[in-house]
């Protein structure tokens, strides 16, 4: 298959989100990911659910090899510098000034491969009042604007998936591979510094262009109302999701797929800035309706009308569907010692080639003695 990057190799020390994700990207994309993690103990995400191999470690360390060391052994740092030496790409997700003290800050690390590309991943920045100050999802997300748009109105409480900590990855593996590419042509490294709080703020960056822009603050409905996008229970328990956006023709499929052809003319809903403002009375009237029959029926009548919908799926469900099986998103991987499981495939493909063949997430150092051997072999010659 594609590895784009198959020439890059990546050195992570990386825990629980942030730099793993981000090195799995690469990885994703072909680079060959050394994972350095603490000797018995290694990620901290690997115990999350007893054991060394967590889902939650899973999620974020496929398409890496793992290598135990411990730096605070000076013969170990040593080798770590030495596996460094062969890199292209550093990245580490600790506190500020805690990779200097262990030995792997910009400076030791440059000092063996000038052209490195150094990632500091942080949750506040590298400097400021709040550098210091612990950082983990929900505080990013807070601290950044964005919890507010996903906090219910009613009952609220913090909900969703890791958003601040998955999108950090991101954002910092888009710009390593802009580093990457610079090198290319000046074949200089960088150092990239990036922060949850800098990551999410620039996700948010829609909320803030309303406030600049006109002085609106937006809210958790602030989107969905102006979108028309609604999320009905039907008949079986099971939901279906609508976005009908600004064209006139998907409310008219939507009241022609509900068999509600009287509320045209009702003067609430006649345009479209009248349905945002009614939203909760059209979504009262609709609600009764979507649980007469069940979901199937109502994909089937919104499809035939034309309405932009999907079934809101379950994890248990979302891969079943024929588009998903279609595109061949669930893979297979099969781990020498796990077994295998399934994952979903990276969402790109080059060249009509999608990425099929996943390495499993490696066990604790199941790497550790071809890498030092790799090593060994460099340094002799």
């Amino acid at each position: 298959m594609v590895k784009i990057l198959k020439n890059i190799r990546v050195i992570e020390l990386g825990t629980y989100i942030t730099g793993p994700a981000a090195a799995m990207h690469l990885g994703d994309l072909g680079a060959d990911v050394i994972k350095v993690e603490r000797p018995g103990a290694g990620d901290p995400f690997r115990a999350f659910k007893g054991g060394l191999y967590s889902p939650h470690y899973q999620t974020y360390n496929r398409n890496k090899r793992s290598i135990a060391i411990d730096t605070k052994d000076p013969d170990e740092l040593a080798f770590l510098h030495d596996l460094v030496s062969t890199a292209d790409v550093f990245i580490q997700n600790f506190r500020p000034g805690v990779a200097e003290r262990l030995g792997v800050g910009e400076a030791d690390l440059r000092a063996v491969k000038p052209d490195l590309i150094y990632c500091a991943i942080s949750g506040f920045g590298q400097s400021g009042p709040a550098r210091d100050r612990p950082a983990f999802d929900t505080v990013a997300q807070a601290a950044s604007g964005f919890l507010r748009l996903v906090t219910p109105p009613t009952n609220p409480r913090v909900i969703g998936p890791a958003i601040a900590d998955a999108l950090t990855g991101q954002y910092a593996a888009m710009a390593i591979l802009a580093a990457l590419l610079e090198r290319t042509s000046t074949g200089k490294g960088r150092r990239i510094d990036i922060s949850m709080l800098e990551a999410m703020t620039h996700f948010n960056l829609d909320s803030f262009t309303h406030y600049f822009a006109v002085g609106e603050v937006m809210g958790p409905l602030s989107r969905p109302t102006v979108s028309q996008s609604y999320t009905f229970e039907c008949s079986d328990g099971k939901w279906v999701a609508i976005h009908m956006s600004s064209p006139a023709k998907f409310w008219e499929g939507l009241l022609q797929a509900t068999g509600q052809g009287q509320l045209a003319d009702d003067p609430r809903f006649a345009e479209r800035l009248e349905r945002i403002q009614h939203q909760d009375d059209l979504i009262e009237i609709l609600t009764p309706v979507f649980k007469t029959q069940t979901r199937d029926h109502w994909c089937e009548k919104l499809l035939e009308a034309g309405v932009p919908h999907a079934p809101a799926y379950d994890s248990d469900e979302a891969l079943d569907d024929p588009q998903a099986q279609h595109l061949k998103i669930a893979v297979e991987m099969d781990h020498p010692e796990k077994g295998k499981t399934r994952t979903v495939r990276p969402p790109y493909s080059f060249d009509d080639q999608v990425e099929t063949e996943i390495d499993a997430p490696p066990l604790l150092d199941q790497h550790g003695a071809e890498i030092r051997a790799e090593i060994a072999r460099h340094k002799a010659g």
